[in-house]
């Protein structure tokens, strides 16, 4: 972990690659596009590309149909084949000078080959460097997807300083996204134990009660503030999930699902939304 995620100083937006792909990323999913697709594939760059086989009518068509090129200036050797080895050289280089937006529509253009002709596991090989380099997007069927939206992010930057007049919530709460964010070893499990014990520590605070728990804290919210049934039974049941699932707030059992990384953003979204509607409610 980074200094500068211990102290807080890196933010969650900062965390999460949404505009951007960082050259760890970058080389990560090159790295990818080497081994799980051209690699593959078959395509060896100390080789000739053989005419009319599945390698030579693929490379044609990334050519012709992504890169938009003429047909007759593709790459070739001295045999007028196609040169493995010059036109592997100018995807590299026109990769690495891309724009963040242009890698992912060559992620899109590759996967969507692979399902139609190869059925490799190249799909599955994108999604684990996306999730592995915290990107906040996926390939879903050929198509890239963002999972994580501005407007998560509001939320929880938003939570950042509606709870920064209370020391054990924020403390709480910028635990729980470093857990989250660790991009060399993320803890899911304990990002969720912490984000809802900024939950419960907000709810000691607003009863004025240190000793008393999440359900209790809430059932005196709900009549003092007026909060709807449905949002107090709503995490009262995200405490039980926080409570069983994969013993986040136990020791683990045999039987405890993995808390994944979708499973640790939607408590963390929830949560800091939480907080920063009882902070409105409360100074109502």
């Amino acid at each position: 972990m980074r200094f500068s995620q211990k102290i807080g100083k890196t933010s969650f937006r900062d965390s999460i690659q949404i505009d951007s792909i960082d050259e760890k990323l970058e080389n990560r999913l090159w790295n990818t596009i080497l081994l799980n697709f051209f690699d593959e594939i078959g395509v060896d760059i100390n080789h000739k590309v053989n005419r009319d086989s599945d390698i030579e009518k693929t490379l044609q068509v990334i050519w012709q149909d992504f890169f938009g090129n003429p047909v007759d200036e593709i790459p070739k050797n001295i045999q007028s084949d196609i040169s493995a080895r010059k036109f592997m050289g100018y995807i590299k280089e026109w990769f690495f000078r891309s724009q963040w937006y242009e890698k992912y529509d060559f992620l899109e253009f590759l996967s969507k080959l692979d399902l139609q002709y190869f059925e490799l596991s190249f799909t599955e090989e994108c999604n684990n460097s996306l999730k592995s380099e915290m990107s906040a997007y996926r390939l879903v069927d050929g198509d890239i997807v963002q999972i994580t939206s501005e407007e998560e992010i509001i939320e929880i930057e938003e939570a950042l300083v509606n709870s920064s007049i209370w020391e054990p919530v924020n403390t709480h709460l910028k635990t729980a996204i470093t857990y989250f964010s660790n991009r060399e070893n993320p803890d899911y499990r304990n990002s969720v134990k912490e984000a809802i014990s900024a939950v419960e520590s907000v709810c000691k605070i607003i009863v004025g009660n240190n000793n008393t728990t999440l359900a209790p804290a809430l059932k005196i919210i709900e009549v003092k503030h007026k909060i709807h049934r449905a949002l107090r039974s709503a995490f009262t049941s995200i405490y039980g999930f926080a409570s069983d699932a994969g013993g986040i707030r136990h020791s683990l059992l045999l039987d405890d699902i993995e808390v994944s990384m979708e499973d640790a953003k939607f408590i963390l979204v929830s949560c800091s939304a939480f907080i920063n509607y009882l902070k409105v409610k409360i100074e109502k």
